[in-house]
C-alpha cells in the first residue's frame, strides 16, 4: 500500500510522517510517535481507553484515520500536564482515587478536560454522559465522577 506524506500537530508539535491509507490514528501515535498513554483496548470503538482530542474534542483514535486528522490539533495525556504540573482533572483522579490499575485513565481524563472545556459546572449526570464512551472495569464511576466536579470546582475558583 502507498504511503502518503502527512503533517500531524500532536500536543503542540508538527510532526511529518509517511502514513498508509489505512493506519489508523492510534497506530501512528503509538508506533511511529511513541505516544503510547492513548491505550489499544477493544479496536472497536467500544471501550474508549484509546480516546484522544481532535480540535478539543474527544475522537476514538483506533476508529480514525491518521490522514483524515492532517492540519487539526490533537491532544493525547501526554499533552496535558503544563511545565510538569498535573492538570487540574488529573490532579483531582489521583486525589479522588479514581485510578486503579490506570489503563482506561487517559481517555476518561481527556474526556473530562472536554467537558470542563465547555461545561464549567456539570452536573454528576451531564459527568456520567460525558464518559459514558469510556469504561473502566477496576472502579465504580462514583470516584471518577466526585474526581471531575472536583476539578470543575477547581477550575472556576
Amino acid at each position: 500500500m502507498r504511503r502518503r506524506l502527512c503533517v500531524l500537530t500532536v500536543n503542540g508539535e508538527r510532526h511529518e510522517r509517511a502514513i498508509a491509507p489505512a493506519a489508523t490514528l492510534l497506530e501512528v501515535l503509538r508506533e511511529d510517535l511513541g505516544l503510547t498513554g492513548s491505550k489499544r483496548g477493544c479496536d472497536g470503538g467500544e471501550c474508549g481507553a484509546c480516546t484522544v482530542l481532535v480540535d478539543g474534542e474527544p475522537v476514538l483514535s483506533c476508529l480514525t484515520l491518521a490522514l483524515a486528522v492532517e492540519g487539526r490539533a490533537i491532544t493525547t495525556i501526554e499533552g496535558v500536564s503544563t511545565d510538569g504540573e498535573l492538570h487540574p482533572v488529573q490532579r483531582a483522579f489521583e486525589e479522588q482515587g479514581a485510578v486503579q490499575c490506570g489503563f482506561c485513565t487517559p481517555g476518561m481524563v481527556l474526556s473530562a478536560k472536554a467537558l470542563l472545556a465547555r461545561n464549567r459546572e456539570p452536573s454528576r449526570e451531564e459527568v456520567r454522559l460525558a464518559l459514558s464512551g469510556n469504561l473502566c472495569r477496576c472502579t465504580g464511576y462514583g470516584r471518577i465522577v466526585d474526581a471531575v466536579q472536583l476539578a470543575a470546582k477547581r477550575m472556576r475558583t
